[in-house]
């Protein structure tokens, strides 16, 4: 089993997908429209929501994250998309010219929180938040700082 980053946008899913996949060196993406299934006559999308993303995923360097689409018809439901720092997507790879490719490419259009650098509880962090409002968190060594504190409590 594992755990997923699953981001939801307001119609900007494909671009967000096309954004992250390049950011990160995807080495597969999947997408899927709501007009890509079966429509229930009953119940049909409008036609602007048959083109938004419905699921889709990229994977790289061992990870994965999956997007969609809120549609508009679906708001009463679903509730309105907000963004904030409630959700981030934490990379923690040992390779620090990877994490400074990500760190540079993600940034683009967004804004750094914290510059990559060395600290007491890593020897590579940063932070920044995309262009789309997504908050990244970058770590070198997190097992290991984790795995120090609590031989430190024992």
């Amino acid at each position: 089993m594992s755990a997923i980053a699953y981001l939801n946008f307001d119609g900007v899913a494909e671009q967000a997908i096309d954004f992250y996949a390049e950011a990160l060196n995807a080495t597969e993406v999947k997408k899927a429209k709501f007009g890509d299934i079966p429509q229930d006559p009953n119940h049909p999308l409008p036609e602007n929501e048959l083109n938004m993303i419905m699921e889709s995923s990229i994977e790289f360097a061992g990870g994965k994250i999956m997007m969609s689409d809120i549609l508009p018809s679906m708001k009463a439901v679903t509730g309105e998309l907000v963004k904030g720092n409630h959700i981030l997507i934490s990379l923690v790879f040992d390779d620090k010219q990877k994490l400074q490719q990500y760190f540079s490419s993600l940034s683009e259009g967004g804004y750094v929180i914290m510059p990559l650098s060395n600290t007491p509880w890593s020897s590579c962090f940063g932070m920044l938040v995309d262009q789309f409002g997504v908050h990244w968190k970058f770590n070198s060594d997190a097992d290991q700082f984790l795995d120090q504190v609590i031989a430190n409590k024992q």
